[in-house]
C-alpha cells in the first residue's frame, strides 16, 4: 500500500483499481442493507448507538476531506466507505426526550386523591398543563374569597348568615360545590388514563375513585342538610311579622325602632301531658341595652299575687283592683296566660296569641317596662335541649332530692357537676326541702349555666339536634325578620354583663306586693347595669319604700308611680330604716351578676 492508499482501496502496487474481494459468504449483487457493518444495520458502526471510528482528521483517506464536528454523516460513495462507515451523530443532552415513569395503581388513585385538596394535580402529572394551572387558579381565588368573606365580611355583620335568602344561596352552593368537586375528581382520574393498567388495576382504581366521589360530595351534602334544617326551624318558630298584627313591623335600617333597650319576656311553661293548657311557671324578664348588650335578668315568682293591668286596657278594666282580687288565695301571676287564652271576649286576639299578651300586660306594667316580645320553652322539652348540647356543667349548693313528693326518683348531689338533661329539669323544678323562691334561683342558674355553655362551636356541633328539640319546644312573637339584627344582639349580649334580680322574700312579698317597690328597684338595676363594672358593684345604696328618684313622681290610681324608667329618677340615699307600709321585708335589692350567685 502507497502511500495516502486509503484502507478500502484494492488498487495494486501499478496503481490500477482491483475489484474488492467477495466475501465468501457473500452473495454478488446483494443489497448493502445485508452486508455485515453496512450502513442501516445494527452493526454498523454510523448508527446511533453503535461504536464506530472517529471522524477521519485532514490527511486521512485518499481524497477525503475532513469534516466539521456535528455535521451528519454524508452517504457513502464506494465501498471503501462501507467499510470505514459514517462517524457517530452527537445529540446535545439536553433534546434528549424525557418519559415519565408509568404509574401504578397505587400512584394513579393517589395522584386522583391530590386533585381532591389541591384541584390541577392530576391534571399536571398527566401533562395537561394548561388545564391544570387553569383549575389551580380558580381554586385560589375561591380560597381568597373565603377568606375574605370570613374575615372581612361576616365579622360584622354575623346576622347574615340567618337571612332567608342567605341560607337558600348556601343550599344552591352546597350543591354546585357537591357536583364541581365529583367532576374534578373523575376528570382527574380520566386525564391519568387508567386504561394503561391492568385488568385487575382498572378494578381496583374504579372502586376506590368512586368512594373517593362519594367522600367528598358528603361534606356539601351535610352543609347543604344543615342549612336547611336551619331555615325550616327559624321559619317555624319565627313567624312574619305580617301573621301577628300586634307586632311592629321591621325597619332594616332601624330594627329596634330607636329604642336603647329592648325587653324580653322569657317563659318556662309547664305543658305536661296530664295537664290541660300551659301553666308558666318560670318568667323572667331580660332587658338589653342594644349598644353595649348589658342585661338585667327580672325573675318574678309564680305566686305573685294580684297583678295589676293598664288601667285604659281591657284586662284592667275587667280586674280594676288587680287580677283576681275577689279571690284571697288565687289570681296568681302562673294564670294570666291560661285566663287570657280562655278568654277571648277579654283578650282579643287569635289563638295563641291572647296569653301572651295578657301576661306580657300584666309584666310589663308591674315593672314599669314595656315588654317588646316574648319566647316561652316548654320545660320539658329543654331536658332534650340540655342532652343536645351534651348536658350543662353547674355548681349545686346543696343535695337536691327529685321525683315525686319525697324525692325518691334520685338526689343531685352538692358541688360542680355535670346534670343529664333530666337532672337539670328537676334540679329547676324540685321542690323537696325548698319552695318556690329557691326553685326560682336554681331556674335561674340553670338558664345562665346554659346560655353560657352552649357556644356556638357547640351549637354548630349538635346543631341538628338543637333544631329539632327547637322546633317542638320553642314559641315566640318575634318576628323572622328581625333574626338577624337579633342574632347581632345576642352576641353582644354573650360578651357583656349580665346582672339580676328576684322579687322574692326577704326583700319582696308575693303576698301583698309592694308595687313602688318592685318598680324602684327595677329602676335601680337598670341605672346599674348601665353603669361600669366597679361602680355597678360597689353602689350598696338603695331607695326606701315610697319614696322615688324625683322625690314627687305622679302616681296612678292603684298607688303604683306612673313615670316610666326613662324618668323617674331615684336619688340613691342611705336612710334609717322605716317600718314598711306593705311589704313586711328589709329594703336594699340590688342586681347581682350570675357568675356571683350561680358561681360560673
Amino acid at each position: 500500500m502507497r502511500h495516502g492508499q486509503g484502507p478500502g482501496d484494492s488498487s495494486g502496487d501499478d496503481g490500477k483499481r482491483h475489484a474488492p474481494e467477495q466475501d465468501p459468504g457473500v452473495t454478488p449483487g446483494a443489497p448493502a442493507a445485508d452486508v455485515p457493518g453496512a450502513p442501516g444495520t445494527p452493526d454498523a458502526p454510523g448508527v446511533l448507538g453503535a461504536p464506530g471510528p472517529p471522524s477521519a482528521g485532514a490527511g486521512e483517506g485518499a481524497g477525503e476531506t475532513a469534516r466539521p464536528p456535528g455535521e451528519d454523516a454524508r452517504i457513502p460513495q464506494g465501498p471503501g466507505d462501507l467499510a470505514q462507515g459514517p462517524p457517530p451523530v452527537a445529540r446535545p443532552a439536553g433534546k434528549r426526550p424525557r418519559f415519565a415513569k408509568p404509574l401504578t395503581t397505587a400512584s394513579l388513585v393517589g395522584w386522583t386523591g391530590l386533585s381532591v385538596v389541591l384541584p390541577g394535580a392530576a391534571h399536571l402529572r398527566a401533562g395537561h398543563r394548561r388545564t391544570g394551572y387553569a383549575l389551580l387558579g380558580v381554586f385560589a381565588a375561591l380560597l381568597v374569597a373565603a377568606a375574605v368573606v370570613a374575615f372581612v365580611v361576616l365579622p360584622g355583620n354575623v346576622g347574615f348568615l340567618t337571612r332567608d335568602s342567605t341560607l337558600t344561596s348556601a343550599v344552591a352552593l352546597a350543591g354546585a360545590g357537591a357536583l364541581a368537586w365529583f367532576l374534578i375528581v373523575l376528570s382527574s382520574y380520566i386525564s391519568l388514563r387508567p386504561r394503561r393498567l391492568s385488568g385487575r388495576g382498572q378494578i381496583v382504581s374504579g372502586v376506590a375513585i368512586g368512594l373517593l366521589c362519594v367522600g367528598v360530595m358528603s361534606p356539601f351534602a351535610l352543609v347543604a342538610n344543615t342549612v336547611l334544617t336551619a331555615k325550616n326551624t327559624a321559619n317555624a318558630i319565627f313567624q312574619s311579622s305580617t301573621d301577628n298584627p300586634a307586632v311592629v313591623p321591621v325597619k332594616h335600617e332601624d330594627p329596634w325602632n330607636g329604642r336603647d333597650r329592648v325587653n324580653f319576656l322569657l317563659v318556662g311553661g309547664d305543658g305536661a301531658g296530664n295537664r290541660d293548657g300551659i301553666r308558666t311557671d318560670s318568667m323572667t324578664v331580660a332587658s338589653v341595652q342594644v349598644s353595649t348588650g348589658n342585661t338585667v335578668m327580672f325573675s318574678l315568682p309564680r305566686n305573685l299575687q294580684h297583678v295589676r293591668f293598664p288601667p285604659d286596657g281591657t284586662l284592667g278594666r275587667q280586674f280594676p283592683n288587680g287580677f283576681m282580687r275577689e279571690l284571697p288565695n288565687g289570681g296568681l301571676l302562673n294564670e294570666v296566660w291560661q285566663y287570657g287564652e280562655e278568654h277571648p271576649e277579654v283578650v282579643q286576639g287569635k289563638d295563641g296569641q291572647r296569653g301572651p299578651r295578657a301576661l306580657m300586660e300584666a309584666i310589663g306594667y308591674t315593672l314599669n317596662l314595656r315588654i317588646d316580645y316574648y319566647a316561652l320553652i316548654n320545660m320539658f322539652g329543654f331536658a332534650h335541649l340540655v342532652d343536645a348540647i351534651g348536658g350543662l356543667k353547674i355548681r349545686v349548693d346543696r343535695d337536691v332530692p327529685w321525683g315525686g313528693l319525697y324525692g325518691t326518683a334520685g338526689t343531685i348531689r352538692a358541688g360542680y357537676r355535670t346534670l343529664s338533661g333530666e337532672e337539670a329539669l328537676w334540679y329547676g323544678r324540685s321542690r323537696v326541702g325548698s319552695d318556690d323562691f329557691s326553685r326560682m334561683s336554681r331556674q335561674r342558674c340553670v338558664i345562665g349555666a346554659f346560655a353560657q355553655q352552649a357556644t356556638p362551636s357547640v351549637v354548630l356541633t349538635n346543631f341538628v339536634k338543637i333544631a329539632n328539640v327547637a322546633k317542638k319546644m320553642a314559641k315566640t312573637d318575634i318576628p323572622r325578620e328581625l333574626l338577624d339584627p337579633l342574632t347581632e344582639l345576642a352576641l353582644k349580649v354573650k360578651n357583656a354583663r349580665i346582672t339580676s334580680l328576684q322579687f322574692v322574700p326577704p326583700e319582696f312579698y308575693s303576698g301583698s306586693p309592694d308595687w313602688r317597690k318592685i318598680r324602684a328597684a327595677t329602676v335601680r338595676a337598670l341605672r346599674q347595669s348601665e353603669r361600669p363594672a366597679r361602680r355597678a358593684q360597689a353602689a350598696g345604696v338603695t331607695a326606701s319604700p315610697g319614696v322615688s328618684g324625683a322625690t314627687a313622681s305622679p302616681t296612678g290610681g292603684d298607688g303604683t308611680p306612673a313615670a316610666t324608667p326613662s324618668t323617674t329618677r331615684p336619688t340613691p340615699h342611705r336612710t334609717a330604716p322605716q317600718t314598711p307600709r306593705e311589704t313586711p321585708t328589709q329594703n336594699g335589692a340590688t342586681a347581682k351578676s350570675l357568675s356571683e350567685i350561680c358561681g360560673f
